[in-house]
């Protein structure tokens, strides 16, 4: 009977750590989440950043040409 016992709680000490690993695993990610959550991805570039607003499109044939060359 008492190596049940011992059997029981060991399963119960297991239980208990990782239930409290998962709450705090849960936590950490959720902080982390309204960390970046306040960043704001739309913001203005600075220094020497440039931001693309239109992309020309190449013509079929230019097009054509760096799908064969590169393969993509």
């Amino acid at each position: 009977m008492s190596s049940v016992m011992k059997i029981f709680f060991e399963m119960m000490k297991f239980f208990i750590i990782f239930v409290l690993c998962t709450i705090l695993f849960y936590y950490v990610i959720k902080a982390l989440h309204q960390e970046y959550e306040k960043l704001d991805r739309y913001e203005y570039p600075q220094g020497n950043a440039v931001k693309v607003f239109q992309q020309e499109d190449p013509d079929v044939w230019e097009r054509l040409s760096i799908f064969f060359r590169l393969g993509e």
